[in-house]
């Protein structure tokens, strides 16, 4: 089960915009991810491919946690992030992210998101 300081440590990595090494050092092996309804992507190595990508698209990423909320091994964490691709356009994501913790990392994690409309 993680502690407090461990889900913080963890949103810490994520917002200094270090989400590739978030995943190589907060997830186990045999982690998945799942985004909304979609199929999960499973295995880190996959996990870390796909962020890579994502990022390799991106001009700029910023990253808030507006909170969290750890109960055993569940730990729920609010976020907005504002993804900027190269060709200027902003997308705005308001995200939850549903983890299970194995021990001290990430195994399984859900996102419940809706893009956040320009002027909002």
């Amino acid at each position: 089960m993680p502690t407090r300081a461990r889900v913080d440590e963890f949103i810490a990595v994520v917002e200094s915009g270090d989400h590739a090494g978030a995943i190589e050092r907060y997830y186990t092996e045999d982690a998945s991810m799942q985004e909304n309804a979609a199929a999960p992507r499973v295995g880190r190595d996959t996990l870390v491919a796909h962020e890579r990508g994502v990022l390799a698209r991106m001009k700029h990423v910023y990253s808030k946690a507006l909170g969290s909320t750890v109960d055993g091994d569940r730990v729920a964490i609010h976020w907005i992030f504002e993804l900027t691709g190269h060709d200027g356009k902003v997308l705005k994501v308001d995200e939850i992210a549903w983890q299970e913790w194995r021990g001290d990392r990430i195994f399984r994690e859900r996102f419940f998101y809706q893009p956040i409309k320009p002027g909002a």
